[in-house]
């Protein structure tokens, strides 16, 4: 499943903020409640590297994810360039 941190400006109250959701979608305005602001840009969190005990682990955003990502190992490396080389494979 897709994962994806989205960032908003409220085109009323001309604040911002970010929400992660599944999906790259318009959200509601938390300061002032305008509704339907689409994101302005969006992160994808589907596939993402962590460092752990020396090593890098892939992750990857489960297909059972509803309202957080529930990230599964895929790989682990030696080398952080190794894991953002899966990375991206993944991603295209």
């Amino acid at each position: 499943m897709a994962w994806f941190l989205n960032h908003y400006i409220c085109e009323r109250c001309h604040r911002r903020w970010s929400d992660e959701w599944s999906c790259m979608c318009d959200d509601d305005c938390p300061h002032c409640g305008a509704r339907h602001m689409s994101p302005y840009d969006s992160e994808n969190l589907t596939t993402i590297v962590v460092p752990k005990n020396n090593t890098f682990v892939v992750l990857l955003a489960s297909g059972k994810a509803e309202h957080d990502p529930v990230y599964q190992p895929v790989a682990q490396f030696a080398t952080h360039a190794e894991a953002e080389a899966l990375k991206d494979a993944l991603a295209s």
